[in-house]
């Protein structure tokens, strides 16, 4: 397990969606987090207090967490800077990024100096088996996007949340950097062996309790075409008995690339579900989780209503609104 408290390094994040793992923890781990570190520059802003590594270090900070996914997962200089201080002063490092901590030859010799280490929580700690497409017990839901980064983990989340709430048998299966972080286990799914990846969703979800529900953790987008692959794998290895499409509406571009447009929903669904279908024939879709903060309330709620009435399907937004419709609409499967 990573110590905690974090202290939640922004470095020099473009925008606020780029600080998006920092966000997560924040948002579902409140309690670990003692504060932000920026560089100049840096325009994302968790609400935080700003604080310098001395700071943090006497308000109980015992690791200095990499918040930022950028593209390409590159540590710069004036990161590694701030990392080698970081480790001279006693913290732990931990970084989901695909640059591994542990392979730059400066920070492994200052973390052997200071005798503190490097969690790089996008390693895959177990051989997965390739998947077999067996039939599993249990129930299984799964989010997937008109894009990246639009809210299917904070979907999985809040269902799993609400679920708990009520009583029910669920669980939150991480396969990102932001959820191993925020509960403490998972697949790194982007960083497994193109073979491996519905394997590993296999092993992550096994035969559990047949009135018990997975949430599992959606990646990537199938419109996205940089990023499909995880979500094949997911479609796949996870055999998902209900599907919720995620969707931001206020974007203009797949995150990253200004030459392609969003899917609509009527899109996303009829790609999908045929797709999920191939690894569970019974496979439905749910309902829809919009992520609306960009939104005023009033926007938001007739955006919403105007989506359900479109598509017949209950629309929410599970992080403004709570996911107890969402999970309404899983009684019926």
């Amino acid at each position: 397990m990573i110590p905690t408290p974090y202290l939640l390094f922004l470095g020099d994040a473009p925008d606020q969606l780029a600080a998006k793992v920092a966000i997560g923890i924040k948002d579902w781990r409140p309690e670990n987090a003692v504060g932000q570190f920026r560089l100049r520059g840096c325009k994302a802003d968790l609400a935080l207090p700003d604080m310098t590594l001395q700071e943090a270090r006497t308000a109980g900070a015992q690791t200095l967490v990499i918040g930022v996914a950028n593209r390409g997962g590159v540590i710069s200089a004036a990161w590694k800077k701030v990392l080698i201080e970081a480790l001279d002063m006693g913290y732990g490092i931990a970084s989901g990024l695909h640059n591994l901590l542990r392979d730059d030859p400066d920070l492994a010799a200052a973390a052997g100096r200071a005798g503190r280490e490097l969690h790089d929580v996008r390693v895959p700690s177990v051989s997965y088996p390739i998947a077999t497409g067996e039939k599993r017990r249990g129930k299984r839901c799964l989010a997937v996007g008109t894009d990246c980064s639009v809210g299917k983990m904070y979907t999985g989340l809040a269902m799993d949340a609400e679920m708990r709430k009520r009583g029910l048998k669920s669980s939150f299966r991480a396969t990102g950097q932001t959820g191993i972080l925020i509960t403490g286990g998972g697949v790194p799914l982007d960083a497994v062996v193109a073979d491996f990846m519905a394997g590993s969703v296999e092993y992550l979800t096994p035969d559990i309790d047949a009135d018990h529900w997975d949430h599992i953790e959606g990646q990537g987008s199938l419109f996205h075409v940089s990023y499909s692959g995880v979500t094949m794998a997911l479609l796949h290895g996870g055999q998902p008995d209900a599907l919720i499409l995620a969707h931001e509406p206020t974007r203009t571009h797949m995150r990253g690339l200004p030459g392609h447009a969003l899917p609509t929903l009527e899109q996303l669904r009829d790609t999908a579900l045929p797709l999920a279908r191939v690894a569970n024939p019974d496979c439905t879709v749910a309902g829809i989780s919009v992520n609306t903060a960009a939104m005023a309330e009033a926007e938001a709620l007739d955006y919403l209503a105007r989506v359900e009435e479109r598509m017949g399907l209950p629309a929410a937004d599970p992080f403004r609104q709570g996911a107890a419709r969402l999970v309404d609409a899983l009684d019926q499967i």
